[in-house]
């Protein structure tokens, strides 16, 4: 769908100090990945794919215009850099993946009768709970 190579190569990451259980290790190393992408000036993707990355991902998408992602999760700054890559590239896919579009369909003929029975039924029992007229 995109080189994500080409997308690799525009990435800019960073590293902080992770939370978390780790004892003494947690405090020394930045395990933590932070990654910053901005997908206006992307060359991975055409001006309509960049337009619906926005688009859809705008909540995620800062005011200057950079989508960063943190991860955290593990104890290791390798891990959790090929974690960081995994959920942008996942990100961007379900970004550019169109839904199929809805074909309208008719009521079969059987459902139409079903339901004017049904109706029937319905009315004929609040008819029976009327008063009788004399």
């Amino acid at each position: 769908m995109f080189d994500t190579k080409q997308l690799y190569k525009e990435l800019e990451f960073q590293f902080a100090l992770s939370g978390g259980p780790g004892g003494q290790h947690v405090n020394k190393t930045e395990t933590k990945v932070i990654i910053t992408w901005h997908p206006s000036s992307s060359a991975v993707f055409s001006e309509t794919q960049k337009n619906r990355i926005q688009e859809k991902l705008a909540s995620r998408i800062n005011a200057e215009g950079e989508l960063k992602l943190s991860v955290a999760k593990t104890r290791s700054q390798l891990q959790n850099k090929k974690l960081a890559v995994a959920m942008l590239e996942d990100l961007l896919t379900k970004a550019l993946h169109k839904p199929k579009r809805r074909i309208k369909t008719k009521p079969s003929r059987s459902s139409k009768l079903k339901r004017l029975q049904k109706k029937k039924q319905h009315s004929d029992k609040k008819q029976l709970r009327k008063k009788p007229k004399l």
